[in-house]
C-alpha cells in the first residue's frame, strides 16, 4: 500500500576478506550481531537513495529483465508440456502461407507444410492443431502445430472414444494421407468390448465427430492382428482378399483377389494399397486371381494334380451355407485366410458353431512341387468337389468316414 521496499545484499562470513562485494569479515559480522559464525550469511541493507540515476536505471532494466525471462519460461514450461498433444485453437490471421493461431496466451504457427491440402481457414474459426514442437528463444516459446500429422487422429479418438482413452481399446498402428484417407488398427484388451464397434459407436456418432473435425476425411477402422496375413487382409478392406503369402522375414507378402475387386483393393491412384502397406510395414504385391493364375502362383489343379489331397485342420469363422458352401478360417503360422469348403449333400443340414475346429480333405490350390520335395504353399481358398467334413470331436474315423 506504501510502496516502501528496501534491497538487502548477502554477505558471508569469512576470517580474511577477498571479494568485498560478496564476503564480510568475521569482526565486522560481529559488530552487527554477536551471534554470526565464519559461513553464516548476513543481509546487509543497501540505502537504494543513495544510488545515482545511471544506477537507478540499471536496476530496473535488470528486474524488468528477469521478471520477463521467468515469464517466458513459466509460459514455456506450460506449453513444452503440451507437446505431442491436441490443443484447440483460434486462427488469427494469414503470415504469408502459413497461419497464425491464439492458443491462449501464446501464438503458434501452422505452416504450408503441415496444412492439409485444400483447407481454408477464416479469421476467429476454432480449430484443433496437434502441437508438434516447442521451442525456447528470446521472445518467448516457439509453438509449431500440424493438421497433418497421424497423431491428431489418434489424440482425436482418444478425446472422443472413452474406451481409448481409459486403455480398454489401443489404437496398435495408422496410416494417414491427410485430406483424403485414414486407417487405424484398434485392438481391445477386454474381450467383451468390440474395438471396432466402440470406435465407430452408435449410428457412427464417435467416428463421424472425428470426421466432421477433420473436414470429411474419410477413416477406415480395422481389427488388429498378430498373424501379418490377417493384418493385411484387414487393411485392404473393404477389398475381398482371397488369399495371402507373408513373409515376415523380408517384410513382404503377395495378395490375391478376385478378378473383380482388384481395382478396389489397389484403390485410387493406389491409395488403398499404399495405406495398407504403410500400416501393416508390408511390402504388398496385389494380383487378380487371373493374373496369379497367369503368373503360376495360382493353379488349377483339375489336370495336374487331380489326385493331391490333403488335410487341412480349420476353425469356423462364419458359418454360411449359401450354394452348399461353409466358409472357415485357416490357421497356419505365416497365414490365415477364409477358405470356402463345399459340403457334400449328406452334410447339409450339419450346423458348427464359431470356434469349431473341423478337419476337411480335399484338393488344395496352394500345392507346389519344389525338385522332389512337395509343400502346401498358402495361397489360395481351398477347393474340393467332394470333401469330408467333421467335428474334431466326433468319433468318426476319418478313414471311413
Amino acid at each position: 500500500e506504501t510502496c516502501e521496499f528496501h534491497v538487502f545484499q548477502e554477505k558471508t562470513v569469512v576470517e580474511t576478506v577477498e571479494d568485498p562485494v560478496e564476503q564480510i569479515s568475521l569482526v565486522n559480522a560481529k559488530m552487527i550481531n554477536s551471534k554470526y559464525e565464519i559461513g553464516d550469511v548476513v543481509n546487509i541493507e543497501v540505502q537504494s537513495k543513495e544510488f545515482g540515476r545511471i544506477a537507478t536505471q540499471n536496476a530496473k532494466n535488470v528486474i524488468l529483465q528477469k521478471i520477463r525471462e521467468e515469464e517466458r519460461k513459466v509460459l514455456y514450461d506450460q506449453y513444452y508440456s503440451m507437446e505431442k498433444d491436441v490443443v484447440t485453437g483460434v486462427v488469427q490471421r494469414y503470415v504469408g502461407r502459413n497461419v497464425s493461431i491464439n492458443l491462449g496466451r501464446v501464438d503458434a504457427i501452422l505452416t504450408e507444410n503441415e496444412q492439409v491440402k485444400g483447407e481454408v481457414f477464416q479469421p476467429t474459426e476454432r480449430i484443433k492443431v496437434y502441437i508438434l514442437e516447442v521451442k525456447a528463444t528470446s521472445k518467448g516459446p516457439k509453438v509449431l502445430v500440424s493438421r497433418t500429422h497421424p497423431e491428431l487422429v489418434k489424440r482425436l479418438f482418444e478425446s472422443e472414444v472413452a474406451e481409448v482413452r481409459e486403455g480398454i481399446v489401443e489404437i496398435k498402428a495408422i496410416a494417414r494421407e491427410a485430406g483424403s484417407r485414414t486407417k487405424i488398427a484398434v485392438w481391445s484388451n477386454d474381450p467383451d468390448v468390440d474395438p471396432v464397434g466402440a470406435c465407430v459407436g452408435m449410428n457412427g456418432a464417435r467416428v463421424n465427430a472425428i470426421v466432421g473435425e477433420l473436414r470429411g476425411e474419410k477413416i477406415d477402422i480395422i481389427t488388429w492382428n498378430e498373424n501379418p496375413a490377417m493384418m493385411i487382409e484387414n487393411a485392404l478392406s473393404p477389398a475381398k482378399v482371397i488369399s495371402v503369402i507373408a513373409d515376415a522375414e523380408e517384410k513382404s507378402a503377395k495378395v490375391v483377389v478376385p478378378d473383380y475387386q482388384l481395382s478396389l483393393a489397389i484403390g485410387k491412384e493406389g491409395q488403398n494399397a499404399r495405406l495398407a502397406a504403410r500400416l501393416t510395414g508390408f511390402k504388398i504385391d496385389i494380383k487378380s486371381e487371373t493374373q496369379a493364375r497367369e503368373a503360376g502362383d495360382f493353379i488349377d489343379y483339375e489336370n495336374d494334380y487331380e489326385d493331391e489331397y490333403v488335410e487341412i485342420t480349420g476353425t469356423v469363422k462364419e458359418f454360411k451355407t449359401e450354394y452348399n458352401t461353409m466358409i472357415i478360417t485357416l490357421d497356419f503360422e505365416k497365414a490365415i485366410l477364409p477358405v470356402y469348403v463345399h459340403i457334400p449333400k449328406n452334410m447339409v443340414d450339419v450346423k458348427f458353431e464359431v470356434g469349431d475346429t473341423i478337419i476337411a480333405y480335399g484338393r488344395c490350390c496352394g500345392l507346389r512341387k519344389r525338385s522332389d520335395e512337395k509343400y502346401f504353399q498358402i495361397n489360395a481358398y481351398f477347393l474340393s468337389k467332394t470333401p469330408i467334413i467333421k467335428k474334431e470331436q466326433s468319433n468318426q474315423n476319418k478313414e471311413n468316414p
